[in-house]
């Protein structure tokens, strides 16, 4: 039996809200993973984060990245995906709509209006090869 998602499944879990772990290459050792907040529309998986962090240095130099979404519950689920990635000034609204997805609508505006919040980066990871796994598929 297998455990991967449908299409439709995979992409109304990944659009779902999970912390993210972002996965970057480094040349001189492990992957550099990082915990994200992160929003998912049509292919494209955003993330608003600060200027200074070491991860857009290395998207930079490697033009790629890795995002992995898990319900740790019962039973268990993952979707990660893989493709090319960018980096960019932030668009208005963005950390406001991600952060929505976590915190709600009236905490997000607290958050992105918040003294020292330094979203003010955009990854954009384009996404081109999926991997899932759900566990209700052999539980029942």
């Amino acid at each position: 039996m297998s455990l991967a998602m449908t299409r439709d499944q995979r992409e109304a879990f990944l659009a779902d809200v999970h912390v993210g772990v972002l996965g970057v290459a480094r040349p001189d050792g492990p992957p550099s993973l990082t915990p994200v907040w992160y929003r998912y529309v049509d292919g494209v998986v955003e993330i608003a984060t600060s200027s200074d962090t070491a991860k857009l240095d290395l998207i930079r130099a490697s033009g790629v990245a890795s995002l992995c979404a898990q319900f740790e519950g019962t039973p268990p689920a993952f979707v990660t995906v893989e493709g090319p990635a960018s980096v960019s000034s932030i668009r208005e609204g963005v950390v406001e709509a991600i952060a929505a997805r976590y915190l709600g609508a009236e905490a997000a505006a607290v958050y992105a209006a918040g003294p020292g919040r330094r979203d003010d980066t955009l990854i954009t990871l384009q996404v081109a090869r999926w991997r899932t796994g759900d566990f209700s598929k052999v539980m029942g």
